[in-house]
């Protein structure tokens, strides 16, 4: 298809990849971002092997693993301590690792430098407040007053997608599902090589994101979807660690700071309809939030962008794109989603008992296969 005017909505991992793959085809790309700072959580983030694929699509390998730790193994350890598994991970890119962990932050400079590098405008401080798709062109009425037309639309904006409110009124929205997470950065110990992932009623691990820094990720039971204070962040996660693993336990003195705590109640999402109306379509967690049990969340977003643009380069026709998209992501996301799903019942007692080290293998083999 020849080149077409876009307009992602949200500046975020789905957003400005999709700018990058869609510029790097000549699109005209503009981005628009509500946050006027264009913030990212402080914590970070794991990236596994068919990431570092994606990567490499996109042309930004270099730059990502600059700004990451890279890592070949996952290790799984039972409750009391015990390691259960070192599970191998093979690399998909060849002389780069399989996994990386790399902090948000970092993570949100890459994206975004390699974003407007690609040709992006990127909007801040600005949301869609009307989308009209005439069938021709998209006419968007901007919250600063302004307004734009577009040959297609891609919402990029969350699992609380207004762009999915919009043009999908009659999708569901996202549930509680009775556990949250929390996160907080420690210096990085130097026999820390690898992903280590505690299975339990509280689920917490390890991720390397630097030479000097990891992050703790801590899964915990939440009825009734409480809130906590921010001046009290920092006591409630140390609590929820009281009976921590051998491995975490001696970080759960350090966790001080109430800013540097991330609390995040779980919300999973998956859109069984149509991803799309017309010109207009949702992709990342706005079509498919998964809880982070099997690390694939911004995963399956990157991915979306290099499908989204690959199809508008093969189609006659912006449905003929969407539809075959649609059709390439739909069973790939929704494995991943009921998955991780699965893993975070186990650990709720609600469902089946789930080998988080079998589950995550599996996955890996998923993955791991084209996109």
């Amino acid at each position: 298809m020849q080149s077409q005017s876009v307009l992602i909505i949200g500046g975020g991992i789905a957003g400005l990849t999709s700018a990058i793959a869609l510029g790097n085809c000549g699109h005209r790309v503009e981005v628009i971002e509500k946050d006027p700072e264009w913030s990212v959580y402080g914590v970070g983030i794991i990236q596994q092997a068919n990431v570092v694929r994606a990567m490499a699509e996109l042309g930004i390998i270099d730059e990502f693993i600059n700004a990451s730790f890279g890592f070949n193994f996952v290790e799984v350890y039972k409750p009391d301590g015990e390691m259960a598994a070192r599970i191998p991970v093979q690399p998909l890119v060849e002389g780069y690792p399989a996994n990386v962990g790399i902090g948000r932050p970092a993570l949100h400079k890459v994206l975004g430098d390699c974003a407007i590098s690609a040709g992006a405008n990127v909007r801040l401080g600005i949301t869609a407040d009307e989308i009209n798709d005439s069938g021709s062109k998209v006419t968007v009425t901007f919250s600063d007053g302004s307004t734009g037309a577009y040959d297609l639309v891609v919402g990029a904006d969350g699992v609380y997608s207004n762009t999915r409110s919009m043009v999908l009124p009659n999708a569901a929205g996202p549930k509680f599902v009775g556990q949250s997470v929390w996160r907080y950065n420690f210096k990085r110990p130097d026999d820390l090589d690898a992903l280590r992932a505690y299975e339990g009623p509280i689920g917490c691990g390890l991720v390397p994101l630097s030479n000097d820094l990891m992050y703790m990720y801590v899964t915990t039971p939440e009825p009734g979807n409480p809130r906590y204070t921010h001046d009290h962040l920092a006591e409630s996660m140390r609590a929820k660690l009281s009976n921590a693993p051998p491995g975490i336990a001696e970080y759960v003195d350090r966790i001080t700071d109430n800013d540097a705590v991330v609390y995040k109640p779980l919300e999973p999402y998956f859109l069984d309809s149509d991803w799309f109306k017309g010109n207009v379509i949702v992709i990342g967690d706005a079509a498919h939030a998964t809880t982070p049990h099997l690390g694939q969340g911004a995963g399956l977003a990157i991915e979306d962008s290099i499908v989204l643009a690959e199809e508008l380069e093969k189609a006659a026709s912006v449905a003929a794109a969407f539809t075959a998209f649609q059709e390439r992501r739909f069973e790939r996301c929704k494995y991943i989603v009921d998955a991780s799903l699965a893993i975070c019942r186990s650990q709720l007692g609600e469902g089946p008992a789930v080998d988080q080290g079998k589950a995550t293998g599996e996955m890996m083999q998923v993955v791991s296969q084209p996109i």
